[in-house]
């Protein structure tokens, strides 16, 4: 009672701003951690919570000791065990918009580089070539650009095409964009270790989803089985995307954030590829 008698209006603000600003990081962490192997972990140490609990209240001495010493050593060993959620989280922080890095591509040649993936991504679907193509933005991928075949060469439609050949060198691999130019080709990319992935996507579906957990990058994929077009953004894949809602999407993250919606939907007068049915393997 005292606290509320002589809490000020400065006080009660200052404890607003607290207890908001704590919400929203505890928010964030379980967004974080949704959907991934740290949901089992923090049950674990929910149930050695309890353990410890009710040791400590029926004065279970032994097994309170055995609790204590496992906390003692606990810190390290959650920073060990969540090291892949806190490194994504620590990544996250710094793909944040303070630390966004202003785009330096031009309207124009955003439309014109979506022109031409997207008319390799036309034939390939029609074709059910399998392609990975990967458009890099704030987070740098150079190491996974060093992985694979070194190009730095203009992008074009028949380039692309002729990459994803089946049997030819390059075609296992993802190709990675960055800016104007195909970097390389034939790139390994981390696989996504999500439990929750559909058990239908193969390793360049997995893959995708990789890569765009450990960094910002999108990545366009072909499904070798089906001829479908997918999406990965952000740790989550739209598996066959209809074609408007994926030029609408590129021209938006590839562009800078003030661009119109009238000018994102002036690149859907594109043509695009026929859809195939089945499953998106």
């Amino acid at each position: 009672m005292n606290y509320f008698n002589d809490l000020t209006w400065n006080g009660w603000i200052k404890d607003i701003i607290d207890v908001g600003i704590v919400s929203y990081i505890i928010y964030k962490l379980i967004l974080l951690v949704r959907g991934t192997r740290a949901v089992q972990l923090l049950k674990g140490i929910l149930v050695l919570v309890g353990t410890w609990a009710i040791s400590t209240w029926f004065n279970l001495y032994t097994l309170k000791w055995l609790m204590n010493q496992m906390f003692t050593f606990g810190v390290l060993a959650v920073f060990i065990i969540f090291q892949p959620e806190l490194r994504r989280a620590l990544e996250q922080l710094g793909r944040g918009k303070l630390f966004a890095r202003t785009s330096t591509l031009e309207k124009d040649i955003v439309t014109e580089q979506i022109e031409r993936v997207m008319k390799a991504v036309q034939h390939m679907a029609q074709r059910s070539v399998g392609a990975l193509i990967v458009f890099e933005r704030n987070t740098g991928v150079t190491e996974l650009i060093e992985s694979g075949i070194q190009m730095e060469s203009r992008i074009t439609s028949e380039l692309l095409i002729n990459i994803f050949t089946p049997n030819t060198p390059l075609h296992d691999g993802a190709v990675i964009i960055r800016g104007n130019q195909i970097m390389a080709a034939g790139c390994y990319l981390p696989l996504s270790e999500n439990p929750f992935i559909s058990k239908e996507l193969g390793t360049r579906h997995r893959a995708a989803i990789g890569v765009s957990e450990v960094s910002d990058a999108i990545a366009v994929i072909v499904s070798e089985e089906t001829g479908q077009v997918s999406l990965a953004i952000n740790g989550m894949i739209v598996r066959d995307i209809k074609e408007e809602s994926l030029i609408s999407k590129l021209y938006e993250e590839l562009t800078p954030s003030q661009t119109s919606s009238k000018e994102r939907a002036s690149v859907s007068s594109f043509s695009f590829w026929k859809r195939k049915g089945g499953r998106d393997g």
